[in-house]
């Protein structure tokens, strides 16, 4: 009886560590899958001949990258950190939460703009979304912001199309939360394309009064915005969203 015993702990602890194995080495497999998204831009090989005033090399690379996939709208960069990822924009907001900029399958999904968005008018706000995973890939590393010397160092936020490139400044950083439908209060992902200058300020001044800290630099209205929200788990349905104004 006694070996029998031995014999199925055995069995449960070698069971145990192949599982164990198998998941240290998807996670493996995931970041690094992450980390080659981030180069995936300097892979891109352009003639230099047809670099111009009015097309990049960088927007030539985003034109050339939308060529893998028709969805692909542009590519987000902040420098010197992790995130510099391709960005696409799907028919819902779902789809790229599970499948890449190549629309694989995939854990770590994508980088990805509000479905909502609408490159026909005016649009004020970029809102674009993406993982916060363990492994410090995708926007995980827009937590670091929560400390303000890192925002020092980070203030510029890049963001290319195959039209322009844009930079912008940082203007507010805050933790929020997805709401109930019924819930009387702020929620920053309902602004995308506002219809009128109040809906503008009235999301400014909610961003600028939740910010973690003071932040001098602000947005008036016409000035296009830049929303990048990843989960937080300070609280159940936690976000942590980074602002920043066109420069």
């Amino acid at each position: 009886m006694k070996k029998v015993l031995i014999i199925i702990i055995y069995i449960i602890l070698v069971f145990l560590i192949v599982i164990s194995i198998k998941y240290i080495l998807k996670e493996f497999y995931w970041k690094k899958e992450a980390i080659k998204e981030t180069k995936i831009i300097d892979t891109i090989e352009i003639d230099e001949k047809k670099v111009t005033k009015e097309s990049s090399k960088k927007m030539l690379q985003v034109r050339s990258l939308k060529q893998e996939n028709q969805d692909i709208i542009g590519f987000l960069e902040i420098e010197n950190t992790n995130i510099s990822y391709p960005v696409v924009q799907g028919k819902d907001n779902e789809f790229y939460m599970t499948h890449n900029y190549k629309k694989e399958k995939s854990k770590n999904g994508a980088i990805f703009l509000d479905k909502n968005y609408d490159w026909n008018i005016e649009s004020n706000n970029l809102l674009i979304y993406g993982h916060n995973l363990n492994n410090g890939t995708m926007f995980q590393e827009l937590l670091k912001y929560e400390n303000e010397d890192y925002y020092k160092k980070h203030p510029i936020i890049l963001f290319t199309t195959e039209d322009e490139e844009k930079k912008y400044e940082i203007i507010s950083i805050f933790k929020s939360k997805v709401y109930n439908k019924q819930d009387d209060v702020f929620k920053y992902y309902f602004f995308i394309n506002p219809k009128t200058e109040y809906e503008y300020k009235n999301y400014i001044e909610n961003i600028k009064k939740i910010s973690i800290y003071n932040i001098e630099n602000t947005a008036k209205y016409g000035e296009e915005l830049i929303s990048l929200s990843t989960c937080s788990y300070h609280i159940k349905d936690g976000r942590f969203v980074v602002v920043g104004k066109e420069m």
